[in-house]
């Protein structure tokens, strides 16, 4: 058994039947040499979790919260062979939707809109400087 230092889990979440849900979450388009390292993380919370618990149902995943693509699926050739996309990634809806139900996400979108709209004046003004 070696001691390893590991990174800190975004969101940790666990159900009453005590499977665990742990997330690594990301910018939305993420450097192809980083997701070597984002899988070491992964497996290194696994192995953790398991170092105590050999029966644990552990879940360990990427989220990206939300997708620059849309409306086209997410699609990073990053991401190439280094992730199982259908247990180890959850984008945008899929991530939002996940924590909090369907149609999550579509109301945090709607959330930040109303509020852009609201503030374009203000925003506006405040980048204002860094466009000279």
């Amino acid at each position: 058994m070696h001691k390893v230092k590991l990174t800190k889990i975004d969101v940790y979440l666990e159900k009453s039947t005590g499977e665990k849900f742990l997330f690594d979450i990301k910018t939305a388009k993420p450097n192809k040499g980083g997701f070597k390292e984002f899988k070491r993380t992964l497996l290194e919370w696994a192995a953790a979790i398991f170092a105590q618990d050999k029966q644990a149902k552990v879940n360990t995943l990427i989220a990206i919260p939300y997708n620059p693509y849309e409306p086209k699926p997410y699609a990073r050739w990053t991401m190439a062979g280094m992730l199982d996309l259908q247990n180890e990634l959850k984008v945008a809806d899929e991530f939002w939707d996940f924590l909090g139900g369907k149609g999550t996400y579509a109301a945090l979108l709607d959330c930040f809109e109303r509020v852009g709209v609201e503030l374009r004046d203000e925003i506006d003004g405040y980048f204002k400087k860094y466009n000279k």
